[in-house]
């Protein structure tokens, strides 16, 4: 694939400065075979004074184009870029007729067949510069326009847009032009699609999946609405700005790459929320937090849209502390900052300690590019840490006053950081630009070390800080249970800051058994214990009293694995005492994530992952062990999950899957069948045909995924030769959809198989920098974060990915998941030699 042009931050200034886009008329056809579709563009704009400027698009064909009625030489089109010379100041019109092909990357116009009952669905995924795929246009965030779109599709389909559509005759469908939007936030999502509708507060909503996927979504369907609801009443009650867009719906839809988009009017979701198996209530809470993160984004983000992408986080950060915030405050899921601190908060301490690490505002995002790289943990969970703490600095009453101000004085149009920073300023007598300065201009995890001096009668907590933020952090206080030894009891909570501006003060009482710094977790920063507390956290984490205070502790022994201060053996014997009094299901599955994931698979060295293994699947056994009375079904299928995944020996799985029951439950749901079949193929207990007839049995998108890692995990040369090949070969005819390439990398590399795929290691650099090169991003970030040998934790490993950065000129997509990834590896190999 041919590099294409990226948008310069310079060139959009001057583009935004030269133009005014009034209205894009664009007509689609999507009846015009399976590789290709039609696409018409009509652009009406003006120029302010003459010039030369271009307009983006990546066409199969470009057949024609019109210029106020005069027509362009196609063949000028370079690249993405077709010129547009001599521009005289005024209003013009712009048409360009084209053939655009799909995509099986999950970018521009996504096509898919299911291979349930063979429906083809398409839908688009704009974001970032995409919309190029699909139609002509002026392609940067701050040329927003009137969008009115129509669409030809096969007589039997419905066809959704950001605006309500009506089918008009003949396959033709029309959708009401939306108000002022960014180029990347047009959707069209078509096709046979099965949907539940219903109306509330006089606008139509509806939710929508494929007609195989109909009886799950039907299950559901009152819980996301209700969820839906209730977030949109709690959002009114919050900002004053209302609902701006006609309706409000949400498909979901197949082979999805993020885990939602905010398309004004019509979200679309990966189609996984579709529950096809058994969830646990904090999966059913995820979901609930995306639905209510995306309906955010209607404000943030699509009623106020970012200039430039330097500051997506004005997108993301918000959406991310809006979802968790309003989800308790508005849901039955009433705990949801746990969740967000045992697995969000962590993705972003590991982004923020990578050479990749970048400020929540970097200042220079010079290109489309450079910006993709930045929806990371960064822009999303360090962000939103970010604002949690801004709102315990500043109060949530004037944050809020802050933020209708900025959506009054911008709506329908686009801001910068420093709008935002106004808007909070006139809220408050605080220097929130100051504190911006400090919070999102800068890089790194501050660290929070505590101190206790104890004497008679009292105690004093000195918090050192390395780092240079200001942090308004709440003291948690814990003595021990006289009358039960297993339980901690909180004597007080208080709030400091740090730095302090005095020396702290002294506290009457007794030494407490454990200090928590930042016990409610209202700010980003590394913690590390007292030696007193941490003593008492080995001990008796599990009678720590509050599930968000133990979710601070668990992430504390987590970093300390990862900077080499806690032995990943002793973490794992923490575990071990600990899970099995385990209440909050988060905590549970994130702590054996990290257990099973990290420690045995990469922080201990080949020859300790066999008793790593062993004591998880006795954790695992302990757990199945606790929840046989029926009255923990979530926590009982973590267990169950995390027994397959850590199994060392196949004779108890395999009897799971012959007889499809774990004894006591559950039944072996097509998940569950799924991941046995997955291990028992890494510990050569299964074989093609039982692969076949696992597929022939299940043979929905779901069930050719899991064919597909089965078959890539097979201990055989012929399997990872074909698995490699249909990953990397170079035959487009061939090319698996960026789901089915995730499903063969997950299967590929196995650490019981590191002597088989040894040979592989090496021909991973080459082969991932030409198969990125050649299908772009999406597949690129697969590449790098699926395919990459992440178990081959050695010095060998590391050299040859740094030569690999060195000379093979990956594009961007893949060096930064290279970077990332080679840094994950390096610190693994410290913790290893530790």
């Amino acid at each position: 694939m041919a590099r294409m042009s990226v948008l310069t931050r310079d060139e959009a200034q001057n583009r935004a400065q030269l133009l005014d886009v009034h209205r894009y008329t664009v007509e689609l056809d999507l009846t015009t075979g399976d590789e290709t579709f039609d696409s018409r563009t009509l652009i009406r704009f003006s120029a302010r004074t003459d010039a030369d400027t271009f307009v983006e698009i990546k066409p199969a064909e470009l057949r024609s184009v019109t210029l106020d009625g005069q027509p362009l030489d196609a063949a000028t089109l370079d690249g993405n870029r077709l010129p547009l010379k001599n521009l005289a100041a005024g209003e013009h019109e712009l048409r360009v007729d084209a053939s655009m092909r799909y995509s099986r990357t999950g970018e521009g116009m996504h096509r898919f067949t299911d291979p349930t009952d063979g429906e083809t669905y398409v839908y688009t995924q704009l974001f970032l510069d995409d919309v190029q795929r699909v139609f002509a246009a002026f392609d940067q965030p701050d040329l927003k326009a009137v969008f009115e779109l129509g669409v030809t599709a096969p007589q039997h389909w419905t066809v959704l847009a950001n605006g309500v559509t009506e089918h008009t005759g003949g396959g033709v469908w029309r959708a009401a032009p939306t108000p002022l939007i960014s180029t990347y936030l047009v959707a069209v999502a078509a096709g046979p699609w099965h949907s539940v509708r219903t109306e509330h507060r006089g606008l139509p909503f509806g939710i929508h999946c494929r007609r195989s996927l109909a009886p799950y979504l039907d299950a559901d369907a009152d819980e996301l609405l209700d969820i839906t609801r209730a977030c949109f009443d709690r959002y009114h009650e919050k900002f004053e700005e209302p609902y701006p867009f006609d309706s409000y719906d949400q498909a979901f839809v197949p082979e999805f790459n993020a885990g939602a988009m905010e398309n004004p009017g019509l979200v679309t979701f990966r189609d996984e929320f579709v529950y096809r198996s058994a969830v646990t209530d904090t999966e059913r809470q995820t979901r609930a937090m995306v639905v209510a993160h995306e309906m955010a984004h209607m404000w943030f983000g699509d009623l106020v849209t970012l200039t430039w992408w330097d500051d997506i986080w004005l997108n993301e950060s918000f959406a991310e502390y809006m979802g968790y915030q309003t989800l308790t405050e508005a849901t039955r899921f009433t705990d949801t900052w746990t969740d967000f601190g045992v697995t969000r908060k962590p993705w972003g301490y590991d982004a923020d300690q990578r050479p990749s690490t970048h400020p929540v505002a970097p200042e220079n995002v010079q290109d489309t590019a450079s910006a993709l790289l930045n929806f990371d943990g960064i822009s999303y969970a360090k962000g939103a840490s970010a604002l949690r703490q801004l709102v315990a600095w500043l109060g949530e009453k004037d944050f809020l006053a802050g933020i209708n101000t900025h959506f009054r004085r911008h709506r329908f149009g686009n801001a910068r950081l420093a709008d935002f920073l106004d808007s909070l300023a006139s809220a408050t007598e605080r220097d929130v630009h100051a504190w911006a300065d400090a919070w999102l201009r800068t890089t790194g995890v501050d660290t929070l070390t505590a101190s206790v001096d104890s004497r008679p009668g009292q105690w004093t907590l000195a918090l050192d800080r390395t780092g240079e933020r200001p942090h308004r952090v709440t003291v948690g206080v814990y003595d021990r249970d006289l009358h039960d030894g297993r339980s901690l009891l909180l004597r007080e909570r208080y709030e400091t800051d740090v730095p302090q501006d005095t020396a702290p003060e002294p506290h009457t009482g007794t030494r407490p058994a454990l200090v928590v710094p930042n016990d409610l977790d209202l700010t980003y920063a590394k913690i590390r214990l007292d030696d007193t507390s941490l003593e008492t956290v080995l001990r008796g984490l599990s009678g720590i009293p509050d599930t968000l205070t133990r979710a601070v502790v668990w992430n504390t022994l987590r970093d300390m694995v990862r900077d080499g201060e806690l032995a990943p053996a002793d973490h794992l014997a923490t575990a071990a005492a600990h899970l099995p009094e385990e209440t909050d299901l988060a905590l549970v599955q994130g702590v054996l994530a990290f257990a099973s994931v990290h420690i045995a698979g990469r922080y201990l060295t080949p020859d300790q992952r066999p008793a790593a293994l062993a004591t998880l699947t006795e954790l695992c056994r302990d757990l199945i062990r606790r929840t046989e009375d029926g009255d923990h079904p979530g926590l009982r299928l973590i267990a169950v999950r995390h027994r397959i995944d850590t199994a060392a020996h196949p004779d108890a799985i395999a009897a799971w899957l012959a007889e499809g029951i774990v004894p006591g439950g559950p039944e072996l749901d097509p998940e569950l069948r799924w991941r046995v079949l997955a291990r028992l193929a890494v510990l050569g207990a299964t074989d093609e045909a039982a692969i076949a007839a696992e597929l022939e049995r299940d043979p929905s998108a779901t069930g050719q995924e899991g064919a597909a890692r089965c078959r890539a995990a097979l201990p055989d040369e012929d399997a990872k030769a074909r698995a490699w090949d249909a990953m990397f070969g170079s035959d487009d005819r061939a090319d698996l959809s960026n789901y089915l390439f995730t499903a063969t990398a997950q299967g590929f590399w196995q650490p019981e198989q590191a002597d088989l795929v040894r040979p592989y290691v090496s021909r991973y650099f080459k082969d991932a920098v030409a198969v990125a090169a050649r299908r772009g991003p999406a597949i690129a970030e697969a590449a790098g974060r699926w395919a990459f040998p992440a178990h081959a934790v050695d010095a060998e490993t590391l050299k040859l990915g740094e030569k690999c950065l060195r000379k093979a000129d990956p594009i961007p997509a893949l060096r930064r998941k290279l970077v990332d990834q080679l840094d994950d590896l390096g610190r693994a190999l410290r913790v290893q030699q530790a």
